[in-house]
């Protein structure tokens, strides 16, 4: 037992230095922003820009639009499959993999060319944008959703529940979707990921998102790029973070209610 845990904890400090120490150079490089002396004076250009704070805004609301449209398309049809048609899971489970076959440069150009013209003129719309994100994020949304619903006994919870007199609003907020916090976040901290970072949709659709924004100050600056790649993994680690003490307080909250009830 003591070997197995001496191993756990090796490969455990390795998989640290290999995520830290890039991290760590990127930190320093960025430092060097004014010559022979370390300083912010690259982190404080950044901030000066106003487009650094609109880029990343915009794609923060893209980002929790997206988490919101795919997780409410997909619980009810994921659950519906589990309970319903469970004849239906290797159809969704072979189409949860073609985003990643098709490249999102063949998306785009079918979004443009299918939503560009009359009756469903929308290629300006940032609607147009989300449901390109959400299609991105499907494989992760769905497999994460996926396994959530196996990891609990969803036929049992819901026939109690609906012996119970509990309808399927009440089944789905008070029963189901509390026992699957675990997998939520892990669908929501992904297609964050995705959103925050994407380039070419928002490229091709011209939108004034944070990924062509870093590539536009890569091509152009040296040590601006470094700095806005530490303040982006720390404000998408810090937002990752309020989301799970909000799902937190909401998961204890639920608990409350239901114990009280």
């Amino acid at each position: 037992m003591r070997a197995r845990r001496g191993w756990a904890w090796m490969w455990m400090f390795l998989g640290s230095l290999y995520f830290f120490i890039p991290l760590l150079g990127t930190f320093l490089f960025s430092l060097h922003g004014k010559r022979g002396v370390l300083s912010f004076a690259a982190y404080h250009r950044v901030f000066a820009d106003p487009h650094f704070l609109e880029t990343f805004t915009f794609s923060l609301q893209m980002a929790i639009l997206t988490i919101i449209v795919g997780l409410t398309l997909l619980i009810p049809t994921v659950i519906w499959i589990h309970l319903r048609a469970p004849w239906a899971k290797p159809i969704v489970e072979t189409c949860s993999l073609l985003p990643f076959v098709i490249p999102p440069i063949v998306l785009v150009f079918g979004l443009i060319r299918m939503y560009s013209s009359p009756p469903f003129q929308i290629v300006s719309s940032r609607g147009l944008l989300v449901a390109g994100y959400v299609v991105l994020s499907f494989p992760y949304i769905y497999r994460s959703v996926d396994a959530g619903l196996r990891a609990i006994d969803l036929r049992g919870l819901t026939e109690a529940a609906q012996s119970l007199g509990a309808g399927w609003g009440t089944i789905m907020f008070r029963v189901v979707l509390p026992n699957m916090r675990v997998s939520l976040l892990s669908a929501a901290f992904l297609t964050f990921s995705i959103v925050i970072g994407e380039l070419t949709l928002a490229v091709m659709l011209a939108w004034p998102a944070f990924g062509p924004y870093m590539a536009h100050v890569g091509r152009d600056l040296a040590y601006e790029p470094a700095a806005i790649a530490i303040l982006s993994f720390l404000l998408t680690w810090g937002l990752i973070g309020l989301m799970q003490l909000a799902s937190r307080s909401i998961g204890g909250q639920s608990s409350t209610l239901g114990g009280t009830h």
